[in-house]
């Protein structure tokens, strides 16, 4: 499916380059940009006591952060010469995924920019109301590499799962549009129930088919992180994209155990687009 609608959740970190990142993409794939400048907002109470002056006060200082990279957003949205709009949102947790569930049922692909991932409960709020609840693939944009949702050479990491397959649907367009496509697996098993008797073999013949030029390369991890792993293979290809399956596990086993997809956010820099 071609990404017409792109939405990018914008926060007070690193603002400037997010919204340049966004602005970028959205010109490359000639879409509707849709920005919103969000911020988590602290309860009002804290035990049994309500808020006091500080409270007060640091909520009036943060919406006013938020309303002035609103208006930047703005500026630089009306002289690229885009279609956008931008929006402004700043509440507690629960409110704050809701509200960007609502704008991602709408868009075709969420932004996540370095700015934003520096903000790790930020962060966590796009992607429980984008990846979660709303079903919309995530792009984590890099800091030092380009960005692109129309990459030459891509690295999958396909495992043979439900959210790897969703992934490589979401990418579709992309694939056969690119000039190769790794399918990378990473200590792949070849029983039937896991990879089947020749690994990577399927998904390749089914991204065969819509056109796409595919390799299959089976990658032994020995020991080391599958998400290192995948970013190594990634640089080794000149890949401009990984692609891959977002959270196989629960979100609490995530959050307690950690996952490829933690390690990807926290310490990957390379552009991954996800779903799930």
């Amino acid at each position: 499916m071609p990404f017409k609608t792109v939405l990018a959740v914008i926060g007070a970190s690193g603002a400037a380059s997010d919204i340049k990142k966004a602005i970028a993409l959205g010109s490359e794939l000639e879409a509707h940009l849709s920005i919103v400048v969000a911020g988590l907002a602290l309860p009002p109470n804290v035990g049994d006591f309500p808020a006091g002056t500080a409270w007060l006060d640091q909520r009036y200082d943060e919406l006013k952060i938020l309303d002035e990279i609103r208006k930047k957003a703005e500026a630089e949205c009306k002289a690229s010469g885009l279609s956008f709009d931008v929006g402004e949102v700043y509440a507690e947790t629960v409110t704050l995924d809701e509200e960007i569930y609502r704008r991602a049922l709408y868009a075709d692909v969420v932004i996540l920019g370095d700015g934003v991932r520096g903000d790790p409960q930020l962060a966590k709020a796009i992607i429980n109301g984008a990846v979660f609840d709303a079903h919309r693939p995530l792009l984590l944009a890099s800091k030092e590499r380009g960005s692109t949702l129309k990459p030459k050479r891509i690295l999958l990491g396909w495992n043979s799962r439900g959210e790897a397959a969703r992934a490589a649907r979401e990418a579709l367009d992309m694939f056969v549009s690119a000039d190769l496509v790794y399918v990378v697996l990473i200590d792949p098993d070849s029983s039937y129930w896991e990879n089947g008797g020749e690994p990577g073999a399927d998904m390749a013949t089914y991204l065969a088919r819509h056109g796409a030029t595919v390799q299959v390369e089976q990658v032994a991890s020995g020991g080391r992180p599958v998400a290192e792993v995948l970013e190594q293979r990634a640089l080794d290809f000149d890949c401009d994209l990984i692609v891959m399956g977002a959270y196989g596990h629960s979100r609490l086993r995530e959050r307690i155990f950690g996952g490829v997809t933690a390690s990807m956010l926290d310490k990957c820099d390379f552009p991954v687009f996800l779903a799930r």
